[in-house]
């Protein structure tokens, strides 16, 4: 199964690079999200078991603290919304729960299907 997850994980990254590649530079790195987020990836995906891991929170506090300018968040929101779709079995409903969880307002909803063009 990690070897599952790491291949999903692989293939998000060269998936964020060929999203990201176009974007200013300056822009959040589609590598920072997925560093960022990737502690949090079991907890969606086993429905919540064992509580939010610390490093979770951790990643999810340092990309809000990164994401400042409304092209950083449209940055930060293409490469969660691609890690997203190429991960099977993630519980959306406790996916959006977890900033809010971790102290964090964030700007957008996280789903496959977010415009992020319009998070400012």
């Amino acid at each position: 199964m990690a070897s599952t997850v790491a291949l999903k994980l692989a293939c998000g990254v060269v998936l964020c690079l060929v999203v990201g590649a176009p974007l200013a530079e300056g822009a959040i790195s589609c590598g920072q999200v997925i560093s960022a987020l990737a502690p949090c990836i079991p907890y969606v995906r086993n429905n919540g078991a064992g509580g939010v891991p610390a490093p979770c929170c951790n990643g999810i506090r340092s990309l809000n603290a990164a994401a400042q300018s409304t092209p950083e968040r449209q940055s930060a929101c293409n490469c969660v919304k691609a890690l997203a779709a190429s991960i099977s079995g993630i519980n959306y409903d406790l996916t959006n729960k977890l900033p809010g969880m971790c102290g964090v307002h964030s700007p957008f909803k996280i789903s496959p299907s977010t415009n992020c063009k319009s998070v400012k």
